[in-house]
């Protein structure tokens, strides 16, 4: 009795060890902590019991500590021999249990428990509680001489109406094509998990169904690892998938061989006269494939897979076919198949919000649409707003009482990452965006970028990281957020506070030095030369990124971690990186990224100067950097017509810049006055600008002073003092062009100032030509394109007023408008291109 006792302890421990590293644990972990919690009397010591040899099954599995899973073998299978021992019938009650969870896995402690023979559905000699032999019949065995034709693909149970070019791919294998059949055809589905690559598969196997008349094998890899044990060696899944197929195949177990050599000749010889399609799901080495080729013309293979299983495209010809997530049209299609399209229709935005959400990923939009369907009276908007919050997400796409789906999916490929890549992986689910270079990952892990890039690279074949073509990696916002939890679970809560000032102080390096690059003499309260000092310039070498391009393109980045800055408490390093971050709105004025960036950093710079333990230096650079910030962002809040609201920036940023000794930003902080003043109050514009003009010049601020001298010169010109205005505007251009870096920008804008004047004189010829130039000048560089529109929209002005000029005007309208459509100011395109169709010949 002991002896049994001890055999069906050691067989439960075999499947328990193999069920709580695979996918099946999220479905089957709670009966397990019911089972385990009946008989401690304590359900949370049983769950707490479990999770810990999970944890630490799954450290033993990355490092490859067969010694460790073995311990925690023993520790189950000893905790299964007291429980047994206790309650003789708890064997029963547990085989129940895994036969229903995970059949494949649990079949020897089955047999072992039932003292009969398993003959798949039939579960015969088996006692259940109350003395019940739960016998079912075992389907009629086929006629004599009239083999089985295999049919093993599982069924697509759901709608289907998508992935029209990856079916259009599979469709061109050569095993695949009607007619003569051709060499064996071998296509893998790659991609990330829960995209979809085994509903796909199983659709194509449909669809071809009838080409493949000796039929259709099916092999689920996921399942044969569960059964993997230290004892069952390399290669054990392979061999048991060979096994299956033999079995399905005319001659069966007869002559089934024990080695895997062996068994694989076999399969060959068998399918040497057959067509058929095999299925191999979730592969994760090319062996598993390659093993299971079958011999016979026209015969095909499909596997999906996580891994990028090139080798298997250099050596036997495979097709690699990437499966990506849906587009907005697909995704919306599969909420239609689920939900109904009055549904769709009803709540149209918050669907497309929530295919966006999902980011298109199949297996978290088929939670959604099951939320919708079962969840009695919730709609999609309010959805979208429990699924809007990052921290909440993962969680909002399970069902009750179940694991995440995602989570799901993603586990098993984060599990058999080895440590460092694992480390990597979690790490970047900290990052708060989800483009990156090997730069920011080497940074995020505190590694060099060379080891960033093979990490990277292990990632990418595990398709948890994409390589987007560019020298940059995409992690999908669902793997983020996985990564980001597996990082809270694992590192120690200080090591995200650490990560976020190396990625923090990383960005505030790069966007410093393009800030230097488009703008070396522009006025900066923040002292970063022993920050810059040993760093390297990439905009200054040769074949560097353009300083502009590379502001647009890191901007969702950059605001990103200015977002994680302030959260974190690195006040000192948000309010400097929001002031260097300012000058790409100079050139491209995206007014939302414009306004959310500086108000970031004032909120930054108040608590950096209100902190006690803020030295007295940087207190006072963080208040003049209030002041900068305040004053800069007047202008996003003007261009919104929120005039009041810059008005309130504008009176705080006069008050803080007046207590510093700081002349050329209280220079600044009046030119900014006089701006504002401009829109609401133009006599008094004229006082501002001479202020800022007397700071200028007392703090030595020639290109300051060129710039008050052009602002002064624009209110005199709008208060009606034209020949005043000409006089200082001809100063501002000598002094602009005339420096060792002439400003040309500048220069420009003053020549379109230039040319206004001269229109308010009466000079009509002179103000074309000096706009036309103006004009020109400005569109000669794309980052200017803003004021080419303004000096264009000016000039057209001028023409019309004058009369007889309708194609000038027209032209000038028409490039006004392209430019404020590439800019994105639709509405203003718009009005422009209204002005232009209504102009007569």
């Amino acid at each position: 009795m002991e002896a049994e006792l001890a055999a069906l302890a050691t067989s439960g421990a075999t499947t328990l060890v193999g069920l709580i590293v695979s996918e099946s644990w999220g479905r089957a972990k709670d009966g397990l902590v019911r089972f385990f919690g009946r008989r401690a009397a304590d359900e949370a010591a049983a769950q707490e019991e479990l999770q810990s040899e999970r944890e630490e099954l799954d450290r033993a599995r990355a490092a490859g500590d067969t010694r460790a899973r073995e311990q925690v073998h023993e520790r189950l299978r000893q905790r299964l021999e007291e429980i047994f021992q206790d309650d003789p019938g708890s064997a029963e009650e547990l085989a129940q249990f895994l036969s229903a969870q995970a059949p494949d896995a649990s079949r020897t402690f089955v047999n072992l428990v039932s003292g009969g023979v398993n003959y798949g559905p039939a579960f015969q000699g088996s006692h259940i509680h109350g003395g019940i032999t739960f016998n079912v019949r075992p389907a009629p065995a086929p006629a004599a001489g009239r083999p089985v034709r295999p049919d093993q693909v599982p069924v697509v149970t759901v709608p289907w109406s998508n992935r029209r070019a990856e079916l259009a791919d599979l469709d061109g294998t050569p095993g695949a094509r009607e007619g003569v059949p051709g060499p064996v055809g071998i296509d893998v589905l790659e991609g990330l998990p829960g995209v979809g690559k085994t509903a796909l598969a199983c659709r194509h196997a449909e669809l071809v169904r009838s080409r493949f008349p000796d039929g259709q094998l099916y092999v689920d890899f996921a399942a044969l690892r569960d059964q993997v044990t230290p004892m069952t060696g390399p290669g054990g899944d392979v061999s048991e998938a060979l096994a299956m197929c033999l079995r399905s195949l005319p001659g069966g177990d007869l002559g089934m061989p024990d080695s895997l050599a062996e068994r694989a000749n076999l399969f060959r010889s068998r399918t040497a006269d057959l067509r058929i399609l095999l299925v191999l799901d979730d592969v994760n080495q090319p062996g598993q494939v390659r093993a299971l080729i079958p011999k016979g013309p026209g015969s095909a293979v499909v596997a999906t897979s996580r891994s990028r299983l090139s080798e298997l495209a250099m050596q036997d010809g495979a097709r690699l076919i990437s499966v990506r997530p849906l587009d907005a049209h697909g995704g919306l299609e599969l909420l239609t198949d689920r939900c109904g399209v009055e549904a769709v229709e009803a709540e149209r935005e918050a669907a497309e919000r929530l295919v966006e959400l999902c980011g298109g990923l199949p297996v978290a939009l088929q939670v959604v649409a099951a939320r919708l369907v079962t969840d009695e009276g919730l709609t999609m908007a309010e959805l979208v707003t429990e699924l809007d919050a990052e921290a909440g997400r993962l969680a909002g796409l399970a069902l009750d009482g179940e694991e995440s789906s995602v989570s799901a999916v993603l586990g098993p490929s984060y599990r058999l990452l080895p440590p460092d890549a694992a480390r990597l992986y979690r790490l970047l689910g900290w990052l708060p965006f989800g483009v990156f270079d090997a730069g920011v990952a080497a940074v995020a892990a505190d590694i060099d970028t060379r080891s960033a890039k093979r990490l990277l690279r292990v990632l990418a074949k595990a398709s948890l990281v994409e390589a987007t073509g560019d020298g940059r990696y995409r992690l999908h916002d669902l793997v983020r957020l996985h990564a980001g939890e597996c990082a809270a679970e694992v590192e120690p809560e200080s090591e995200r506070a650490a990560l976020a000032e190396r990625v923090g102080t990383h960005y505030l390096v790069l966007t410093a030095f393009a800030d230097r690059a488009l703008r070396r003499e522009r006025l900066r309260i923040a002292d970063l030369t022993d920050l810059l000092r040993d760093a390297a310039d990439p905009f200054t070498t040769a074949g560097g990124p353009p300083p502009l391009e590379w502001l647009d393109t890191e901007r969702p980045a950059i605001l990103a971690v200015l977002r994680m800055s302030v959260g974190c408490g690195l006040y000192v390093l948000g309010w400097q990186l929001a002031e260097a971050f300012s000058v790409l709105f100079l050139y491209h004025r995206y007014l939302g990224a414009w306004q959310e960036s500086l108000e970031l950093g004032i909120e930054a710079a108040g608590a950096a100067a209100a902190r006690e333990d803020t030295p007295q230096e940087v207190a006072a650079a963080a208040r003049a950097g209030e002041a900068r910030l305040r004053s800069l962002l007047s202008r996003p809040l003007l261009d919104l017509g929120e005039n009041d609201r810059a008005g309130d920036q504008l009176e705080k940023a006069v008050a803080l810049a007046e207590t510093t000794d700081h002349l050329a930003l209280r220079a600044s902080v009046q030119e900014f006055l006089g701006r504002y003043l401009d829109v609401v109050d133009p006599s008094g514009a004229v006082g501002a600008y001479q202020r800022s003009l007397d700071l200028n010049e007392r703090a030595g601020e020639t290109r300051g002073v060129a710039l008050a001298t052009f602002f002064l010169g624009c209110a005199l010109d709008a208060r009606g003092d034209h020949a005043d205005a000409m006089a200082l505007l001809r100063r501002a251009q000598r002094e602009l062009e005339s420096r060792a870096e002439p400003d040309r920008r500048m220069a420009a804008r003053v020549r379109a100032a230039i040319g206004v004047a001269h229109g308010h004189l009466g000079e009509t010829e002179e103000a074309i030509r000096e706009l036309r130039a103006a004009a020109e000048a400005l569109g000669a560089e794309a980052k200017w394109m803003a004021y080419e529109a303004e000096a264009r929209e000016r000039l057209a002005d001028i023409a019309q007023r004058v009369g007889g000029r309708s194609e000038l005007v027209r032209e000038c309208l028409t490039r006004a408008a392209e430019v404020h459509e590439a800019l994105g100011n639709l509405s203003r395109a718009q009005e422009l291109r209204r002005r232009s169709e209504g102009l007569g010949d």
